[in-house]
């Protein structure tokens, strides 16, 4: 088999390894890959967002499967175009694909299947917004509605905060397209799951939920990233609230986009706050597996893949309505000196060739030189998975590589699973 992964992040070269495990006959490529997805098999140098480029590709080295990894060429309809000439592709539709790529259309859609989700308003002029923020209780939040790369929700402790917040993206353009149109939205507690499922627009598969880390620093401290690593499985994420997910969530959201005559293909993330009532609220949706947790889930999924494959193939017969993991995972990222605002590229990268046994590598913001010479060359450069039979175990394995992997100004958060570990030690006492 013959298979494209489009995209070149760590998620993308997440999917690729996941591929190789599962598959080792496959021949891989991925577009435009990274040095990472070289290791596996053949990059073409062509930007993700280049639909014509890639539907050429696909022609060209009769590619059987695609698997879209970013949100970006979904939204542009690399999904629709590939269907539309007669090749299997794993993802949404651009129509589905709304559902991330506009924040106030995912709000609607929830609104009309009834999906628990805070309340929110969406403003595309500043002078509007500004009078709702200045009426509106604090803390509040607010999100650009567009693409903005994981950076584009704003949690502010007051409506000074927020009124900036707004400027910035209405009147200034910080987020560009993306922020031309923003949601104030009321301020959820509780604590964040993130929920993937795997679907053929009416059958569910739910991935093991995992826990993203935002804040740049130890504690959840400093300002929102694409995220600085994450974790499964997540001990307070039991069968049971998994399916009240299912069944108070994704099923509706499903049942609603295919009303709207956009039925979903493809994983279908789900950004849960968890409140202290138990009621899962949803934060948002994403039309694709998440970065970093696509590094710590598919490591302990063997044979999640051949599910990508048969969805895309229309040949799809789930057997579970969860899959469930073989061991434990911790991902953490490391970035750039700067990152998340102004990453300093450039520097040597050296990643020792003896690693400990189950510690991965996945490539993200990294090039190489012609002389092999490996460079940072993104705010988050490299993910380090730690494998192990408990949580505690795999994120002693994740910093110890951490520590190993070597650049100038190396920055991460020695403190991954944080949560998982309060609760452990919380059992441990009542026991």
């Amino acid at each position: 088999m013959r298979v494209l992964v489009v995209g070149g992040g760590g998620r993308e070269h997440a999917l690729c390894w996941a591929l190789k495990r599962d598959t080792p006959d496959a021949d891989l490529f991925a577009a435009p890959g990274n040095p990472g997805t070289a290791q596996l098999g053949k990059n073409l140098d062509i930007e993700a967002v280049e639909v014509g480029e890639v539907l050429e590709a696909v022609k060209q080295h009769r590619i059987d499967l695609t698997i879209v990894g970013p949100e970006a060429p979904l939204a542009a309809g690399l999904a629709d175009r590939l269907r539309a000439a007669g090749h299997a592709v794993f993802g949404p539709s651009q129509a589905a694909a709304r559902i991330e790529s506009s924040k106030a259309f995912a709000k609607d859609v929830m609104q009309q299947a009834r999906i628990p989700t805070a309340a929110s308003r969406s403003f595309t002029a500043l002078d509007q917004a500004l009078a709702y923020i200045k009426r509106h209780a604090e803390p509040l939040v607010v999100k650009a509605s567009g693409l903005a790369g994981g950076k584009g929700a704003v949690v502010c402790n007051t409506r000074d905060e927020a009124a900036r917040a707004a400027h910035a993206m209405l009147a200034e353009g910080v987020l560009g397209d993306a922020g031309r149109e923003v949601l104030v939205e009321d301020f959820l507690a509780g604590e964040e799951l993130s929920v993937l499922a795997l679907t053929d627009g009416e059958r569910l598969l739910l991935l093991p939920a995992a826990q993203d880390h935002k804040r740049l620093g130890e504690g959840d401290t400093g300002p929102n990233t694409g995220g600085m690593g994450a974790y499964c499985p997540v001990s307070m994420a039991t069968d049971s609230l998994l399916e009240t997910i299912r069944r108070r969530v994704l099923e509706p959201v499903l049942q609603e986009l295919a009303a709207r005559g956009a039925p979903y293909q493809g994983v279908l993330y789900a950004g849960i706050m968890l409140a202290p009532d138990g009621t899962p609220y949803v934060l948002e949706f994403n039309c694709r597996f998440g970065d970093p947790e696509t590094q710590a889930l598919l490591p302990v999924l063997p044979g999640v893949t051949a599910h990508l494959r048969d969805i895309a193939l229309g040949t799809w017969t789930p057997r579970d309505p969860i899959l469930s993991a073989t061991r434990a995972a911790v991902a953490t990222v490391l970035a750039a000196p700067g990152y998340p605002d102004k990453p300093r590229l450039g520097a040597a990268v050296d990643v020792p060739r003896d690693l400990e046994p189950g510690t991965l590598v996945f490539h993200a913001g990294t090039s190489r030189d012609p002389d092999g010479t490996l460079r940072v060359a993104g705010g988050r450069v490299l993910t380090v998975t730690g494998l192990g039979e408990t949580v505690a175990a795999a994120r002693e394995q994740s910093t110890r590589g951490c520590e190993l992997i070597g650049f100038e100004g190396k920055t991460y958060r020695r403190d991954i699973a944080w949560r998982e570990g309060r609760r452990t030690a919380k059992r441990a006492g009542a026991a």
